[in-house]
């Protein structure tokens, strides 16, 4: 439902938008795939291989420290995400001033 007095066509074609838009497509998307690759490699490997039931050090093996590192890679995204997402919200805010809001 478009709200009155608000072209949201002409919104969509304005460049601010399409910079958004564009801006957005290039983070999520490669972060995207590198979080899916890394997640399904560690069910895969330990699946398919046994190249992660070797000790990494003591009687820890490598399938544990690739699953801890798995922790730390979807906190390192989520810090890059927040980071991003204040660049996109003031991106947000140019769209918002050419509406006239």
């Amino acid at each position: 439902m478009a709200q009155k007095g608000i072209d949201f066509t002409e919104v969509a074609r304005s460049a601010p938008f399409r910079k958004l838009m564009s801006s957005k497509k290039r983070f999520i998307l490669p972060w995207t795939l590198f979080f899916f690759a890394f997640y399904f490699t560690l069910p895969i490997l330990t699946s398919y291989t046994t190249v992660l039931n070797k000790p990494a050090f003591g009687p820890v093996s490598w399938a544990w420290v690739f699953a801890f590192a798995q922790f730390l890679m979807t906190w390192a995204l989520c810090v890059l995400y927040s980071r991003k997402a204040a660049e996109f919200d003031r991106m947000v805010q140019d769209v918002r001033r050419g509406m006239g809001r």
